[in-house]
């Protein structure tokens, strides 16, 4: 087995289809088959379930797919490493980051980082939590810093921090006039605002299904793209929109108030492939946590459980409930 045998696997599992796989890959399809026949009998397991319309994988064939795109990652990955290398260059290390982490203390990590690794070219690329799944396991990126929670057993996942959400409120609406918890059935009757509309899984999903647990159907939804976009809108009373606590922007238009439901929470979550420069990741958890040594429990550092006072008062309710915890 070579890598071009992988890489044309890959292709197929991708494709579904080996006539399209073959175009792509600028070969014919008859010895683009032969490759994958080939690799099945080295393996002695099935692969692909030919007979199906578009092709499916077997089980072994799905991992086998996963693994497949970790190995071409890494050779294109130390193809690059050798190349910099040799030409004098700086090692890179690609972040990939969700915007509302930017609020949660990751630029503090990231500065940290480069002072610790002054010889690497430290570079940020902004990309939804699933994306950065793919960006891992194809070597776009090396680390990925999102709230989605994935099963994706190629991918090592660390989670830093659950996170409370809070409302944004027009200052105009009824809601606005308390600073105190509200619980999501309060939000009966609100035209709500929801971000990222795309891709999806991704936050407004979760923030959908926390409501309809409690019984909440809003009777108007606007999607939009970003948290910035969706803060604009209620600003502009279009509606009221869940955020995490630490993605407040302080502004006069807007009032927020946390949700009265503890277990309603964001997660921020460090991804990485496995078997990773170990060295890295353990230099980043080091930076991680001397970020939080010492300091007191507030929305903007990572690895704590803060008490997230909103307005003149803090949350001091706890009752038992159904836990819902929201990504993006």
């Amino acid at each position: 087995m070579d890598l071009r045998q992988l890489k044309y696997f890959v292709t197929v599992a991708r494709e579904r289809n080996f006539t399209r796989a073959a175009e792509l890959l600028h070969i014919a399809q008859p010895p683009l088959s032969r490759q994958i026949q080939q690799m099945e009998e080295e393996l002695g397991v099935q692969l692909l379930v030919r007979s199906s319309r578009p092709i499916r994988l077997t089980d072994a064939g799905r991992l086998f797919y996963e693994e497949a795109q970790q190995v071409l990652g890494r050779v294109e990955q130390m193809k690059d490493a050798a190349r910099r290398v040799g030409h004098g260059e700086r090692r890179v290390i690609s972040i990939g980051f969700v915007a509302s982490t930017l609020y949660g203390g990751l630029p503090t990590v990231v500065r940290r980082l480069r002072q610790a690794r002054p010889e690497a070219d430290v570079r940020l690329v902004e990309m939804m939590s699933g994306q950065q799944v793919e960006g891992l396991k194809n070597g776009r990126i090396d680390i990925g810093f999102g709230r989605i929670r994935t099963s994706d057993l190629s991918v090592e996942r660390l989670i830093l921090r659950e996170e409370r959400l809070v409302v944004a409120i027009p200052p105009a609406f009824a809601l606005a006039a308390e600073d105190t918890p509200l619980t999501p059935a309060e939000l009966k009757g609100q035209k709500l605002v929801v971000y990222p509309s795309d891709p999806r899984p991704s936050f407004a999903d979760q923030v959908l299904s926390l409501l309809r647990d409690h019984g909440v159907r809003p009777p108007e939804v606007q999607e939009v793209r970003e948290l910035q976009t969706a803060l604009g809108l209620v600003a502009a009373e279009t509606g009221v929109c869940l955020i995490p606590a630490s993605a407040r922007l302080q502004r006069s238009d807007l009032k927020y108030r946390l949700i009265d439901d503890e277990h309603a929470t964001s997660p921020i979550i460090m991804s990485y492939r496995r078997n990773e420069d170990e060295a890295l990741i353990a230099l980043l958890k080091q930076l991680i946590r001397r970020d939080v040594r010492g300091k007191p429990a507030v929305a903007g550092h990572l690895l704590q459980s803060p008490a997230y006072a909103v307005g003149s008062r803090s949350h001091a309710r706890h009752r038992p409930r159904q836990r819902h915890r929201c990504a993006a």
